[in-house]
């Protein structure tokens, strides 16, 4: 049967070794990294030892040279068994394109060839504690110094903040008259200005180590810069937003798949002693099942249509990466919730693994951008004003 997404011969064997690293180990550990609210190292570890993290890393760097279908795919999979290591992988791969499209990286081949060697795990640093979730608008700034510049920021909700050896973060070009006059840089975890402050302790998503990353006085030379100063906007448009939408919606539609799947397996194995029907033949029930497979496909359908779009691009093509993160995002929710009402107390006293899935779904909903910032960019894209 042919994937969902529409994938080819060698896409589907990325897509088949991904569901056996999921099987094997990502689903292994993901109750105890969601109890413990710990990295899941021994899922990042095998994701890198199969060439994973450099899956979108062109092959001329060592890279298995994937675009975002066999991104989609791999993450899709993961996600169906653990979402906090599906979330690490997202975020890596969206810092790593953006290093790759940079035209002024100086250590651009140095680096993407350390990912493709699975020894270097990158993620992005966006967002700050002055600008919230609208993570295109950086309140800190770059100053001039000798060799390059020096940063200062308060980033917030970095994915993987203890554990990245390099972030891919943002803030406004020295001078610059507005936010969007940023640039993105690359600087290291080691770097003596940078420390990580506190724990995540969330609701869902509990092992991305998601965590402030403080940059005080940091030096970044100017070869370490991965757009030309006030392109920052442009590269977080262009390249970065569309990676994440496509990752953080194959995210969304895996939990879909794992919460239609887990109540599937609930309606057969469980029954009424006194009258020896199965859950099954409840058709209250069946009914619930049958609008969480629908919501599922629905958004898996345009997730493929978003796919076909980028690889044949044409004027809608932006519209459909936005709508399809917005359509994803809010299934993962409503798939979820009904999963909960379906399985009843086995879910609620977290006999099934719906529980956990539910808590992801919601941890992915208020990631920047948010539904609303999504339904507000879509309207900005279908009334032709720019989305920042």
């Amino acid at each position: 049967m042919p994937h969902s997404y529409g994938l080819s011969t060698e896409q589907l064997d990325f897509q088949k070794r991904a569901a056996a690293l999921a099987k094997e180990v990502f689903g292994v550990h993901a109750a105890d990294v969601d109890a413990k609210a710990r990295f899941p190292k021994e899922s990042i570890a095998a994701l890198a030892d199969a060439g994973f993290l450099g899956l979108c890393v062109a092959k001329e760097f060592g890279g298995a040279g994937q675009g975002p279908r066999a991104f989609a795919a791999v993450v899709e999979e993961s996600a169906q068994s653990c979402s906090s290591t599906a979330m690490v992988y997202v975020m890596h791969v969206a810092a790593a394109q953006a290093i790759s499209a940079s035209s002024t990286f100086r250590r651009k081949d140095e680096v993407l060839r350390q990912i493709a060697a699975g020894k270097h795990l990158t993620t992005l640093a966006f967002s700050e504690r002055g600008s919230r979730s609208q993570f295109w608008a950086p309140v800190s700034t770059l100053t001039q110094s000798p060799g390059g510049f020096t940063a200062s920021a308060q980033k917030s909700w970095v994915t993987s903040a203890r554990h990245a050896d390099s972030y891919v973060a943002s803030s406004q070009k020295p001078g610059a008259a507005t936010p969007l006059e940023s640039a993105l840089y690359l600087i290291d975890r080691t770097n003596p200005g940078v420390r990580v402050e506190g724990n995540f302790d969330g609701l869902g998503l509990r092992g991305n180590d998601s965590a402030a990353a403080i940059f005080e006085k940091a030096h970044v030379p100017e070869g370490d810069l991965l757009t030309p100063l006030g392109e920052g906007a442009t590269a977080m448009h262009f390249v970065v937003l569309p990676w994440f939408a496509i990752g953080t919606a194959a995210m969304a539609n895996g939990l879909c798949r794992a919460a239609t799947s887990a109540t599937a397996e609930h309606f057969q194995r469980t029954s009424f002693a006194h009258t020896g029907s199965a859950l099954r033949d409840l058709p209250t029930l069946r009914a619930r099942l049958a609008d969480m497979s629908v919501r599922t496909e629905q958004a898996r359908a345009l997730l493929r249509h978003a796919l076909d779009q980028i690889e044949s691009p044409s004027d809608e093509t932006a519209l459909f990466v936005l709508e399809t993160r917005l359509a994803s995002i809010e299934a993962a929710v409503d798939v979820t919730d009904l999963a909960m009402k379906a399985c009843g107390g086995a879910a609620f006293s977290r006999q099934l693994p719906v529980e956990r899935l539910f808590r992801d779904a919601r941890a992915g909903f208020v990631m920047a951008p948010t539904a609303d910032h999504l339904k507000d960019f879509v309207g900005r894209t279908l009334t032709g004003l720019p989305l920042f």
